[in-house]
């Protein structure tokens, strides 16, 4: 995500909303279209081909839930993608869970070894494995779990993650470096 000349603006607009100006929350709007729009497509490149849930019904799906969000304290436009993105991510999660994927391939025919090696796996259980991955890395060290959200999701760089919550680069990269290793330990943990 690079900073653009609104951020100030952006930012600005969402301390207004946070207030209760509704003239802010029109004026944020279409500032933040584009990129929410980009954040979705990220997050359905993960998912399977024919997915029913498009970029925009999901930019749109996550836009209702930010409204409703009342209680949130934007700090800046980084904060505000971030909580974008997990909003998104989240939203992806519910849709996969409600599908019938479980965590172990649920439902899922058994298949020989020779046939599994030819049998791809559905998204959505990969998608509510690295869920549930993020969630038990959230319980031990929540401040990793965020990196993951900000920098995989998100897609903020290293420099908007570190601002956004209020540590230094280096921490960010450590904890990036860090999170990464236990989450594949965890998700090759389940996936035994």
């Amino acid at each position: 995500m690079i900073d653009s000349p609104g951020s100030a603006d952006i930012t600005r607009l969402l301390i207004d909303w946070r207030g209760g100006a509704q003239a802010a929350l029109e004026q944020l709007i279409p500032l933040v279209h584009e990129e929410l729009r980009r954040l979705a497509r990220r997050h359905m490149v993960h998912e399977r081909a024919g997915h029913t849930l498009q970029a925009t019904a999901l930019v749109n799906e996550a836009f209702v839930r930010l409204i409703d969000v009342r209680q949130v304290k934007w700090q800046d436009r980084a904060h505000f993608f971030a909580m974008s993105s997990r909003l998104m991510r989240r939203i992806l999660v519910d849709f996969a869970r409600s599908k019938g994927y479980q965590k172990r391939g649920g439902g899922a025919q058994k298949v020989s070894f020779d046939e599994a090696l030819v049998v791809a796996t559905e998204p959505g259980q990969d998608l509510v494995a690295l869920d549930d991955a993020l969630n038990a890395l959230a319980a031990f060290d929540a401040r990793k779990a965020q990196v993951v959200e900000m920098r995989f999701f998100g897609g903020l760089s290293v420099e908007e993650t570190a601002e956004a919550l209020k540590v230094s680069v280096d921490t960010v990269m450590r904890d990036w470096k860090l999170a990464k290793a236990w989450l594949l330990r965890e998700l090759k943990q389940s996936a035994t």
